[in-house]
Protein backbone atom coordinates (compact mmCIF):
# COMPACT_ATOMS: atom_id res chain seq x y z
CA UNK A 1 0.00 0.00 0.00
CA UNK A 2 1.26 3.46 -0.85
CA UNK A 3 1.73 5.94 1.93
CA UNK A 4 -0.68 8.85 1.86
CA UNK A 5 0.82 12.19 0.94
CA UNK A 6 0.66 14.96 3.52
CA UNK A 7 -1.54 17.06 1.24
CA UNK A 8 -4.09 14.23 1.19
CA UNK A 9 -4.30 14.27 4.99
CA UNK A 10 -4.24 18.03 5.55
CA UNK A 11 -7.50 19.94 5.16
CA UNK A 12 -8.51 23.56 5.74
CA UNK A 13 -4.99 25.02 5.38
CA UNK A 14 -3.55 23.05 8.30
CA UNK A 15 0.21 23.20 8.62
CA UNK A 16 2.66 20.39 7.99
CA UNK A 17 4.10 21.09 11.44
CA UNK A 18 0.72 20.32 13.03
CA UNK A 19 0.56 17.03 11.16
CA UNK A 20 4.05 16.03 12.30
CA UNK A 21 3.27 16.91 15.93
CA UNK A 22 -0.09 15.10 15.80
CA UNK A 23 1.42 11.95 14.30
CA UNK A 24 4.26 11.96 16.83
CA UNK A 25 1.85 12.33 19.76
CA UNK A 26 -0.41 9.56 18.46
CA UNK A 27 2.59 7.27 17.85
CA UNK A 28 3.68 7.77 21.46
CA UNK A 29 0.14 6.92 22.62
CA UNK A 30 0.17 3.73 20.54
CA UNK A 31 3.54 2.74 22.02
CA UNK A 32 2.37 3.46 25.57
CA UNK A 33 -0.84 1.46 25.08
CA UNK A 34 1.12 -1.51 23.75
CA UNK A 35 3.55 -1.30 26.68
CA UNK A 36 0.73 -1.09 29.23
CA UNK A 37 -1.12 -4.02 27.66
CA UNK A 38 2.14 -5.96 27.20
CA UNK A 39 1.42 -6.55 23.52
CA UNK A 40 3.79 -6.73 20.59
CA UNK A 41 3.10 -4.30 17.76
CA UNK A 42 2.93 -5.84 14.31
CA UNK A 43 3.57 -2.51 12.55
CA UNK A 44 5.50 0.58 13.43
CA UNK A 45 3.68 3.13 15.59
CA UNK A 46 4.36 6.05 13.23
CA UNK A 47 2.96 4.15 10.24
CA UNK A 48 -0.13 3.22 12.22
CA UNK A 49 -0.59 6.84 13.36
CA UNK A 50 -0.29 8.16 9.78
CA UNK A 51 -2.81 5.58 8.59
CA UNK A 52 -5.23 6.62 11.35
CA UNK A 53 -4.96 10.29 10.38
CA UNK A 54 -5.40 9.41 6.69
CA UNK A 55 -8.50 7.32 7.46
CA UNK A 56 -10.02 10.18 9.44
CA UNK A 57 -9.97 8.35 12.77
CA UNK A 58 -8.00 11.25 14.24
CA UNK A 59 -8.10 14.90 13.26
CA UNK A 60 -5.79 17.85 13.72
CA UNK A 61 -7.29 20.68 15.74
CA UNK A 62 -5.29 23.88 15.59
CA UNK A 63 -5.73 26.82 17.95
CA UNK A 64 -6.52 29.86 15.75
CA UNK A 65 -5.00 32.18 18.36
CA UNK A 66 -1.57 30.59 17.80
CA UNK A 67 -1.42 31.27 14.05
CA UNK A 68 0.86 34.06 12.94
Amino acid sequence: MLRPAAVQILKNNESYYSLVIGVAKRAREITAEAFDNKTVLDERPVKKAVDEFAAGEYKIIEDPALKY
